[in-house]
């Protein structure tokens, strides 16, 4: 006694062979990789470093470092976390405070934390922008590493949203559509960040 499976229903069937096509094709939706977005990381990536106003970085680092004293306890490491963060905001055109608070959020400012999705480091950037980009020896676990990838694809998602910063987090966070990532930032940027 065999069983015969329902006919689909009509508007199921170019779904499915959607569905079908990407699949044997081997490019489904979490392959595709925004060219623009590739672009402006290599960009972001050849460029060297911009200390801006060395004496705004200290007053902006002296400020915020009793605040972070508490999460990050190495002096050496806190330190090299809101420096290279002033310095990565600033040169992608974010506020620092901003990208503090996603950092509290993303990693509570754990560097060596991997979510269960496999992304990496303080600001949770996915491992596969490495082999994308050719640079398999890049470390993301690596503070400033982590803050040029980050800073950049927030950055990219911010202007992609015209400067709407609710979208923008929400695509960063993968959560499109959504609010409750955006609105977990701007609790923690309130609570903590805002000067």
């Amino acid at each position: 006694m065999g069983f015969d499976a329902p006919p689909l229903a009509t508007g199921m069937r170019p779904f499915i062979l959607l569905l079908l096509l990407l699949l044997l094709s081997g490019t489904g939706w979490g392959d595709t990789v925004d060219p623009r977005l590739r672009n402006r990381l290599v960009d972001a990536l050849a460029e060297g470093f911009d200390y801006g106003d060395r004496w705004d970085v200290e007053v902006w680092v002296t400020d915020m470092a009793t605040r972070l004293s508490n999460r990050v306890t190495d002096r050496e490491e806190r330190l090299t976390i809101l420096k290279h963060t002033y310095i990565e905001a600033h040169q992608a055109g974010l506020d620092p405070e901003l990208v503090l608070a996603v950092i509290d959020t993303e990693s509570n400012f754990d560097r060596f934390a991997i979510s269960e999705a496999g992304a990496r480091g303080l600001m949770q950037v996915m491992p596969f922008w490495l082999k994308e980009l050719g640079r398999p020896d890049d470390n993301l676990f690596d503070i400033a590493t982590n803050l040029r990838f980050g800073c950049t694809i927030l950055k990219y998602y911010l202007d992609h949203e015209d400067g709407d910063l609710t979208p923008a987090l929400a695509r960063y966070n993968g959560s499109l559509g959504k609010v409750w990532y955006p609105q977990r930032v701007y609790t923690k940027l309130r609570a903590s960040w805002y000067r």
